[in-house]
């Protein structure tokens, strides 16, 4: 598989993050061959995901990108403004927002 070029790779399915430890290794899982293939962005999940949210969140994650916030930020900042309660109680907790973790370049998208 060759993703270079691909700016970000979103798999906001459940446990995408999840992977087999080996010793001296690290973790390999998705994230990892998304890094080795090419990909110089990745937002994946630790844990099962409401699908509701998960939706919602990436509604305002692409809503961020397209706003010309780095990739990075444009996820900090749903999860901050989740967490204080600025969008409504309904995903003020955790377990909503928190599963989804970034790595890699945090720069704002090319489009």
């Amino acid at each position: 598989m060759n993703l270079v070029g691909t700016q970000l790779v979103v798999l906001s399915a459940c446990d995408t993050g999840i992977g087999e430890i080996s010793a001296g290794e690290g973790i390999y899982g998705l994230r990892r061959a998304f890094v080795i293939a090419g990909s110089e962005s990745q937002l994946i999940s630790l844990w099962k995901v409401d699908d509701t949210a998960t939706k919602d969140l990436m509604v305002a994650y692409y809503q961020g990108l397209k706003d010309r916030k780095g990739r990075r930020e444009a996820l900090s900042q749903i999860q901050r403004d989740w967490l204080e309660g600025k969008n409504g109680k309904k995903y003020q907790h955790p377990y909503y927002w928190a599963s989804f973790i970034f790595s890699g370049d945090s720069t704002p998208m090319e489009f």
